[in-house]
């Protein structure tokens, strides 16, 4: 995660739970967990943000089945508190911080065979068909902790501009998971790897500018995780993250993505180059199902959105290959994202 200057991260395992609301109308928080089995061609996301403060919660639940479909729900159900990631049928426990948690859904999912019709939500909820999914899932973190709140190094708390923040603290970790997911009647039990994480504090969508997010598991011993995110004003990117091998972390110190889009400006394969200060890698990305996400930009702008692509990813480095997820997130500008208009000429 990117650091401001003169700052520090402080992280206590309160912080595997919820947080009281900051007086910010946009305050938010989030978790966010994937799973995938490779060996099954089987994979989910679930996300819930709570904002209080608004009086509802943000719930995504996302499944890649096998086949090639994707069954996906977006809700906004009502909270009044924050005392709970529980909202819409979506629930995340913590039953040991930083080691065990527990993601449940019971509810319905759209089931798509063009995910790509997301792109205009409205038309898609009357196409495709809506059946009942469960899921419960099982996480073991297999990795140590990364990130905590940003404070100051005297550590006393920040002072952040809600209007353009996206997080005062942010964790994640590499986890193994076990469990099952049921979606229209058919079981598909899961043993295999993810990626989690939190953030809380004041958010808008909006104020990511672009960014690229590439995080994977392979196994115990191995794992990814290249966050790329652009700044205006033409300044250098802020790249981070982390390579997991045999239980410690290589902090990433330069990191850049070269992606092929299709006509709709969407990832289809990509090669990332990582260098930590141990050594160089190199991590090949094949995008298969993806579904589009957008936010409104909260200024009111006729046209203006933030899109976000959510793609199935076959991860190929070093000789493994696993499935994960690959994050694209990009102001749009008349149909094309930021950060591909930002690109370098070759």
């Amino acid at each position: 995660m990117f650091m401001p200057p003169d700052s520090r991260l402080h992280l206590d395992p309160q912080d595997e739970y919820t947080h009281a609301p900051e007086a910010a109308g946009n305050y938010n928080e989030s978790m966010y967990f994937n799973a995938f089995d490779t060996a099954r061609g089987i994979g989910a996301w679930m996300r819930l943000g709570n904002r209080p403060n608004e009086g509802h919660a943000e719930m995504t639940c996302c499944v890649y089945l096998p086949d090639g479909r994707v069954g996906f729900m977006y809700g906004r159900p009502p909270i009044s508190h924050n005392e709970a990631m529980d909202a819409g049928g979506l629930r995340f426990e913590v039953l040991e911080p930083f080691k065990r948690l527990r993601v449940s859904y019971e509810g319905e999912l759209l089931i798509m065979d063009d995910p790509h019709a997301m792109a205009d939500p409205s038309s898609a909820f009357k196409r495709y068909p809506k059946r009942p999914a469960t899921i419960s899932l099982d996480y073991e973190g297999i990795s140590p902790m990364h990130g905590g709140e940003i404070v100051a190094l005297d550590g006393s708390r920040l002072e952040l501009d809600p209007e353009h923040s996206v997080y005062r603290g942010h964790t994640e970790q590499n986890m193994a998971v076990r469990g099952h997911i049921t979606v229209d009647g058919v079981r598909h039990d899961i043993d295999g790897f993810g990626y989690r994480d939190k953030s809380w504090g004041p958010r808008h969508w909006h104020s990511f500018y672009w960014y690229k997010w590439l995080p994977v598991t392979f196994d115990r011993d191995f794992g990814v995780l290249l966050s790329v995110k652009g700044r205006k004003g033409g300044l250098p990117n802020n790249v981070s993250g982390n390579v997991l091998r045999n239980g410690r972390y290589e902090p990433v110190l330069e990191g850049r993505i070269a992606t092929v889009y299709d006509d709709r400006y969407y990832p289809v394969r990509f090669t990332a180059q990582v260098r930590t200060a141990e050594r160089n890698y190199t991590l090949e990305g094949e995008v298969g199902a993806l579904v589009p996400l957008r936010h409104k930009s909260a200024s009111g702008e006729p046209g203006a959105y933030t899109r976000i692509t959510e793609g199935i990813t076959t991860y190929r480095c070093e000789g493994r290959t696993a499935l994960s997820m690959s994050e694209y997130c990009d102001v749009m500008v008349k149909g094309t994202p930021i950060s591909v208009l930002e690109e370098p000429a070759a």
